[in-house]
């Protein structure tokens, strides 16, 4: 398999020296689009209610994942506590939203990402990584001299900031961003993240400009861009908008994972007045149906099975 990025990095110093770069920037956490300014490393709490310890909810094989992550090892995901965002019908509400999980130092960290080797995972899948960044940079550089040697997944929900995804250039393999929203109204109403769409697509774009399109090796990713988008119920998540970006300002050749597993959860299911009544009902089969076509029309092909018609250039 080829060999991960982040070793030759490890060889030269230069990932030490980001992971105290990254550590810094804790001082005045400006890691997310909030910039909160909040002074981590002296306990202090910004938006992601994350401070100096990261928070881990849990860690081990996962087979539910896109099938290039998963191979016949599983992909290794490591589930942070908390979130840059608050989605209204988040589904993994206990840890994005409540917290749950156990703080843990570095050390312990870099000791999880070993087990998953061990246990024969494909990558270590980073899930809602960005305010944890420096703690898990800081991690990798002790993993990696202890022999970590497969991939990265930077798992996250899109809302980041493209100069903190820079200071991953040469350390991540592979990216997997969610694009959630083509209108920035509704990413502020449901998810609570001002000026999101500009955010993703510089993040997202930038994400592209280090890996480039997804390269599988015997049926397992090695490098790339995986981008997923769970589309909502009434058009809410803008599929249309979002997959033209993708086709025209990324590449039509992008990996897309055009998910339909929507259900209302946390307060889409307990704050039916607060919510746009549509969000308290499953996606149809005909809505989905409409986002597949939507996503062939833009010119993508990857990570989905187009409507019929739409196959082989149809």
């Amino acid at each position: 398999m080829t060999r991960p990025s982040y070793l030759g990095l490890l060889e030269s110093g230069d990932l030490a020296r980001r992971a105290e770069e990254a550590r810094a920037s804790l001082l005045a956490c400006t890691l997310c689009p909030r910039r909160c300014g909040v002074d981590r490393l002296a306990g202090e709490r910004g938006w992601c209610r994350s401070g100096r310890l990261l928070r881990v909810a849990s860690a081990g094989p996962h087979f539910g994942e896109e099938p290039e992550l998963v191979g016949r090892g599983g992909s290794g995901t490591i589930f942070f506590a908390n979130c840059t965002m608050r989605c209204e019908f988040c589904q993994n509400y206990s840890i994005s939203q409540c917290g749950e999980g156990e703080e843990v130092a570095c050390a312990d960290l870099a000791r999880i990402m070993l087990r998953l080797q061990e246990a024969g995972c494909h990558n270590i899948n980073l899930v809602s990584p960005t305010h944890y960044l420096p703690q898990i940079l800081r991690a990798l550089v002790t993993a990696a001299a202890w022999g970590l040697a497969i991939p990265l997944v930077y798992n996250t929900g899109g809302y980041d900031r493209a100069e903190t995804i820079a200071l991953l250039d040469g350390i991540v393999d592979i990216y997997m961003p969610d694009a959630k929203y083509g209108r920035d109204d509704v990413a502020l109403a449901l998810s609570h993240a001002p000026e999101y769409t500009r955010h993703m697509k510089e993040s997202i774009r930038e994400m592209h400009r280090q890996v480039g399109d997804l390269a599988v090796e015997d049926g397992v990713a090695v490098r790339g861009l995986i981008v997923r988008h769970l589309v909502l119920p009434c058009g809410l998540a803008g599929s249309r908008e979002v997959f033209r970006f993708i086709a025209d300002e990324v590449s039509p050749d992008t990996y897309v994972n055009v998910m339909d597993q929507y259900y209302p959860a946390w307060h889409a299911a307990e704050r039916s007045a607060d919510l746009p009544s549509c969000l308290h009902r499953r996606l149809s089969p005909a809505e989905y149906a409409g986002a597949l076509e939507e996503a062939a029309a833009a010119g993508l092909h990857r990570g989905f099975t187009p409507p019929p018609g739409r196959r082989a250039g149809l």
